[in-house]
């Protein structure tokens, strides 16, 4: 199980033991899952190790057919704090965007525009249409819809598995699985709008560039704060796996619907060693909405 999961449910716990719920039977199931699961995790023959056996995520990256394989488990970094910060970057807290595990939220899961004040962000007056009328909303994981892209990657965890002719992400949330084609094709310009667009990717060098389009307009946020994306808005993201345990990615925006110019975000992945993903159903046993729908 990835470790992001792992801390959600730990939280989950502490919270629910924090309003005096009898927590016996949760917590023996709890034990009795996670050693069940440790059973099923076999550690990778392929990954370098000290003699002690602790993976060395500084060694070299992996490569298939010449080229760097970024198949694994993966995280992007972490906010460096805890503190409840504004998802649209301003100073105070947004009580209607936070949400308890909010720990497992990059700042670009928070708002592409992190720590800008709204009168620096590129917006048309049609963006800031689309965010007034989003004010009182809540994104869309949060009712159980897809984050779509780059959402997808900016909180939890996420698998990549690559072959030389596709790549496949899939995300330990409710997210679609994602795939990234790598055979040589060109993005149509005629596309049925999907959560996820369409990608496709080429190799620079050793840096995978990919380029997504065709999105779902109405309902697709690009982050917590309700940034919209327009349906041919194009992203281009660019991975570099820089050694074994580390992803450089670049993630560039152009949409001339609702932003007066391109932006760029940059983060870093992590991966999982050692580990991986579980399905995850939102309304299975969900009991946040009726709580939400009181607001």
């Amino acid at each position: 199980m990835a470790l992001t999961t792992f801390r959600f449910l730990s939280k989950s716990l502490i919270d629910m033991t924090m309003k005096n719920v009898k927590l016996a039977p949760i917590v023996g199931l709890f034990g009795l899952i996670v050693p069940t699961y440790a059973q099923w995790l076999r550690p990778d023959p392929n990954t370098p190790r000290t003699r002690d056996g602790k993976p060395v995520l500084t060694g070299p990256a992996p490569r298939m057919k010449g080229k760097p394989d970024l198949s694994g488990v993966w995280e992007a970094a972490r906010p460096a704090s805890d503190a409840p910060e504004s998802y649209t970057g301003r100073a105070t807290a947004d009580p209607v965007n936070l949400q308890i595990d909010q720990i497992d939220a990059s700042d670009i899961r928070r708002s592409v525009f992190f720590g800008m004040k709204r009168e620096e962000e590129p917006l048309k007056p049609e963006a800031l249409a689309v965010l007034a009328k989003r004010q009182n909303q809540q994104p869309p994981a949060v009712r159980c819809l897809p984050q779509g892209i780059p959402g997808v990657m900016m909180a939890y965890a996420f698998k990549i598995v690559q072959t030389p002719r596709l790549l496949i992400m899939m995300p330990e949330s409710q997210e679609p699985p994602r795939q990234i084609y790598l055979d040589g094709r060109e993005l149509s310009k005629d596309l049925d709008p999907t959560w996820m667009g369409y990608s496709v990717g080429k190799w620079e060098g050793d840096t995978l560039v990919v380029q997504t389009t065709g999105f779902k307009e109405e309902g697709g946020w690009l982050d917590n704060a309700g940034h919209p994306r327009g349906e041919h808005m194009l992203i281009t993201e660019r991975f570099h796996r820089r050694d074994f345990g580390h992803t450089e990615l670049e993630i560039r925006y152009d949409d001339p619907k609702y932003y007066t110019r391109s932006f760029t975000n940059k983060t870093t992945l992590n991966l999982i060693p050692d580990s991986d993903i579980i399905e995850f159903v939102c309304t299975e046993n969900e009991k946040d909405m009726q709580h939400l729908d009181k607001r």
